[in-house]
């Protein structure tokens, strides 16, 4: 009898094992679509995270870009001035290099400035712009090709220079009065490679 009452008791403890088994397997599953639905809402939210850092550091590029450009707007307000400047002068610039180029070379440097300041006076009568402040030498030849031939025997000063200009821009071939030999040696230093063919 009493194992009878114990196997009663044991199926009724085994009917509640058993309900309360399939309610922790639901309970389970709910939790797992919940943990499932956690992790999907925690990916999205360091998706978000991550999106509002890299659009916080565009913005913050962008403004640093932007203040950077404020600051260079003056800079290119002058220079849009200072090239509308040169288009206006470039006939009358270019009229001074050119006639540089073809008279100056057989005279000092004191009648090349004369020859200048005549050309400038004439075109002064006929109207022609040009800029005053206007550098023959800056305007003919770069500051690196004036170092390369510094470095192949050509003087510094600005007559040499000039010289230098007329040998190497001008049309005609030029005749060099040389007493000092500094041009002869500028010229085979700079023509070396060029297979330069020197004649007595």
């Amino acid at each position: 009898a009493n194992l009878a009452l114990q196997e009663g008791r044991l199926e009724a403890a085994q009917t509640e094992l058993d309900n309360a088994q399939i309610q922790l397997d639901e309970k389970q599953m709910e939790l797992d679509q919940v943990q499932a639905m956690y992790d999907t809402a925690m990916k999205e939210k360091q998706a978000l995270l991550d999106d509002a850092e890299a659009c916080r550091r565009k913005m913050n590029n962008a403004t640093a870009l932007i203040e950077g450009l404020g600051g260079e707007k003056l800079r290119w307000t002058a220079s849009s001035k200072n090239f509308q400047n040169q288009i206006i002068n470039l006939v009358g610039n270019v009229l001074l290099a050119t006639g540089f180029l073809s008279y100056s070379g057989p005279f000092n440097q004191e009648y090349r400035n004369l020859l200048l300041q005549l050309w400038k006076r004439e075109m002064d009568n006929s109207k022609i712009p040009y800029s005053n402040e206007l550098n023959l030498t800056g305007m003919l030849v770069d500051n690196a090709t004036v170092g390369e031939w510094n470095l192949q025997g050509l003087p510094n000063d600005d007559l040499s220079i000039q010289n230098g200009i007329i040998v190497t821009k001008a049309s005609r071939y030029p005749l060099l009065i040389d007493p000092q030999g500094q041009g002869n040696i500028w010229i085979k230093n700079k023509e070396k490679n060029n297979g330069l063919q020197v004649k007595s």
